[in-house]
């Protein structure tokens, strides 16, 4: 059997900063326990032939492109969600013709390659499919994988950070470079932390436009967001903690002109509740104890978390 080559990169939770880190606010971002990795064997037909797996080890999406043209040969799509085997494969070879522009030797040889990815979460748990799979591809191509996130997609990049950090991060945007800083984030409550799956994936990507269509000059809303980024990781008492969320989800709502997720779905809820990235989809935080699973559960949600289950 030929050398195989591995990669693999950590999923993310940002969980302060959405939206605002975008215009150069400050985010606090935790790795996860969960990613992807990719497992690259070389062969001697000049085609790249890919197969994409799930959690449970089943293929949902395969591609063969020829090379070194990489010109799409065949696709298939094995889901219920929404897109096709076209549209992700065109994805796929947009990133992957992105990182040759980047590193012109890549993927140019006479033979070709067998590539497999295999997420260890659901696809539609949001904790970063696409940008485990960019941080990847970077790595694999031995390119700087902002720059080929930001000539595939957008967004500020803080996943492409928590992909290739194993330590909580703060994250922020200079002169539009990206700016990582390890950090020591361990709450003495973490206990009383929880993380609680909304039964949708959020996309990003419309969050983001959305976004971009509300959002008036928020030089003020910026600064406070940075602060509260900070202030938590200070943050000594639980209470302390649920006061900075509140208050952070209240500017948030105020940006986007949406409503907190707990005014929307769980105003009985006992405890505070902050949406994490994009809002409407994906997971929640909740601060609560022993039976806040139970009050999810009773509402129809079944995927819960605790901190120290989800964070690496």
């Amino acid at each position: 059997m030929s050398e195989l080559n591995r990669f693999y990169s950590n999923g993310k939770l940002l969980l302060t900063g959405e939206y605002l880190v975008l215009d150069g606010a400050t985010a606090l971002a935790v790795p996860t326990k969960f990613g992807q990795d990719l497992i690259i064997e070389k062969i001697k037909e000049p085609q790249l032939i890919w197969g994409s797996f799930t959690h449970t080890g089943e293929c949902w999406f395969e591609a063969i492109f020829d090379l070194p043209k990489l010109r799409l040969a065949n696709a298939t799509f094995n889901s219920d969600q929404e897109g096709s085997a076209e549209f992700i494969a065109e994805t796929l070879q947009t990133i992957l013709q992105e990182a040759r522009k980047l590193n012109t030797d890549f993927l140019q040889s006479e033979t070709g390659f067998v590539v497999n990815t295999n997420l260890t979460f659901p696809r539609d748990w949001g904790l970063g499919s696409s940008s485990t799979l960019i941080n990847n591809i970077a790595q694999w191509a031995e390119v700087n994988a902002f720059a080929l996130l930001w000539n595939s997609f957008s967004g500020s990049g803080y996943d492409i950070a928590n992909a290739q950090n194993d330590t909580p991060i703060l994250y922020r945007l200079e002169d539009s470079q990206p700016k990582a800083e390890q950090i020591n984030f361990n709450p003495s409550f973490k206990d009383q932390l929880y993380f609680v799956h909304l039964n949708k994936k959020q996309n990003s990507r419309d969050g983001i436009s959305r976004y971009k269509e509300n959002r008036t000059s928020a030089e003020n809303e910026n600064k406070r967001i940075s602060e509260i980024s900070v202030e938590i990781l200070k943050a000594k008492t639980l209470q302390v903690f649920e006061e900075l969320i509140v208050e952070h989800e209240q500017i948030v709502s105020r940006t986007v002109k949406l409503k907190p997720i707990k005014e929307e779905l769980f105003s009985d809820y006992f405890g505070a509740i902050k949406s994490l990235g994009a809002w409407g989809g994906d997971f929640i935080l909740a601060t609560g104890d022993e039976s806040t699973p139970d009050y999810f559960k009773a509402k129809g949600y079944h995927t819960i978390l605790s901190y120290s289950e989800m964070v690496l």
